[in-house]
């Protein structure tokens, strides 16, 4: 079954531009139409509901791309401390327009974000808000390290209880078998605990993220009625659905892991919905596409429009760096208004597209770093993908064409000024460090070869 039957088999087709989908409308029934621009509803909020009957914000923020102290990131300047002050009128606005639900880790920020979102929550009543974060036990997970992780989460959200607690990020094999999954939160006893905790009250919700081979995927699932999951943590977008595995081999297509939770009726929560911005950043063709459709709309908004037709998904996530991010995504979301025929066939169209897209697959998490040798890998990608969208890359021909001139110089003139020359591709030596970290299966030291051979072409070009 194709993915206009698929959703027309749940949700009954979409009428031409009014119909609201089952699960994507609201209790208000407000509608988005007739709200400018500038105008946000604060009563409008699409919500759904988890396991228990908790009503949580389809739209959910993520703690994982907060601001900085004098703007930038913390890949560009790793000393900063987060901006607090404009991280707690983000999450006011947020609040003010219904969203409930936001995510954390104990690594997210280089371990800020967990403070940082209980500073801003809690200045608020605590049945206005949820919160969520996660066994980040990648490096370490004895149970004593564990447990002080778990233990931890409390003190810096200043809660007495976590709504929705995640075995963060499981799905890779050791290569004498041993899955993470049972390393990481079967042999140290810290499932077995985390099910008392939840028995007792400090949990509300156990669940788990995704990123890794099917076969773990499959494990962890068949295990539904051991463990009794609330909920589980997905990447779906609407290129993933069906392209996830053709870009990278070892991904799996959002499209099976979707059906394998609704088949067993675990509300979903959908993390890069946007994949690191780079669905909010199409080159000029692809963008073209959506804008000539709805030229008032936010690129990132159709992301969000196309999950709000999956009645499965209990909230998406959206990492939200500035005030910008989070009011387009609000107005997204207030209410959620589903594709019509026509729009879903036209995404499809630019899916094909941007997955045959020669860009590097990288959502900038940050789960590589630090390079034990200085790379700045997410930046180095970011720039060869921005360099790409730009029409920088310079494509196959002679060097005395004017346009591979003009590539070549925009290319090498920008790098050094983007990345710092020490932190640059060269300087990647393939020990691959980075290569267990990465969600998306991205060959590193591959593509940093390839980015040094490209820039060594270049300037071997030019003399």
């Amino acid at each position: 079954m194709d993915r206009r039957s698929f959703l027309k088999s749940m949700l009954g087709g979409v009428a031409a531009g009014t119909a609201i989908a089952a699960g994507c409308d609201n209790p208000n029934g407000v509608k988005a139409e007739g709200y400018s621009a500038g105008e946000v509803p604060v009563d409008a909020m699409t919500y759904r509901a988890d396991k228990h009957g908790q009503q949580v914000s389809l739209l959910g923020f993520g703690m994982m791309r907060l601001p900085v102290e004098g703007g930038g990131s913390l890949r560009e300047n790793p000393d900063a401390k987060l901006d607090q002050e404009l991280i707690n009128r983000m999450v006011d606005y947020a609040i003010d327009h219904g969203v409930n639900y936001f995510d954390t880790a104990p690594v997210y920020m280089r371990g800020m974000s967990e403070g940082a979102t209980g500073v801003a929550l809690n200045r608020h009543p605590r049945d206005k808000w949820l919160v969520a974060t996660k066994l980040s036990n990648f490096r370490t997970w004895t149970r004593e390290a564990s447990l002080r992780m778990y233990e931890n989460s409390f003190v810096q959200l200043g809660v007495e209880h976590i709504d929705y607690y995640l075995l963060h990020s499981f799905g890779g094999v050791d290569p004498d078998g041993t899955s993470d999954f049972e390393k990481r939160f079967v042999d140290n006893g810290m499932l077995d605990f985390l099910m008392e905790e939840r028995e007792k009250g400090r949990i509300r919700n156990l669940g788990w993220s995704f990123h890794g081979q099917q076969s773990e995927f499959d494990k962890v699932v068949a295990l539904t009625d051991k463990y009794h999951w609330d909920f589980a943590q997905i990447q779906m977008n609407y290129v993933d659905w069906r392209y996830a595995h053709e870009i990278e081999e070892e991904n799996v297509n959002a499209e099976y892991l979707y059906n394998e939770l609704d088949r067993r009726q675990i509300p979903i929560v959908i993390m890069e919905p946007v994949l690191g911005g780079r669905l909010a950043t199409l080159n000029d063709h692809m963008a073209s596409m959506l804008k000539q459709r709805e030229p008032e709309r936010s690129l990132a908004s159709w992301c969000f429009r196309y999950l709000g037709m999956f009645p499965r998904i209990m909230t998406s996530l959206s990492g939200m760096s500035n005030m910008e991010h989070v009011e387009d995504n609000v107005r997204t979301h207030c209410p959620c208004q589903p594709l019509t025929d026509d729009e879903l066939a036209l995404l499809e169209r630019v899916a094909d597209e941007f997955a045959h897209y020669p860009a590097i697959p990288c959502t900038a998490c940050q789960y590589c770093m630090p390079c034990p040798y200085g790379l700045d890998i997410p930046g180095i990608f970011s720039f060869y993908n921005k360099s790409l969208n730009e029409g920088n890359i310079a494509t196959e021909g002679t060097v005395e064409q004017k346009e591979y001139r003009r590539a070549r110089r925009a290319f090498l003139t920008t790098y050094d000024s983007s990345i710092e020359r020490l932190r640059q591709a060269d300087h990647c030596i393939a020990c691959g460090h980075c290569l267990t970290h990465c969600p998306q299966h991205i060959a590193i030291p591959d593509k940093m070869r390839m980015i040094e051979d490209y820039t060594n072409k270049l300037k071997d070009s030019m003399v």
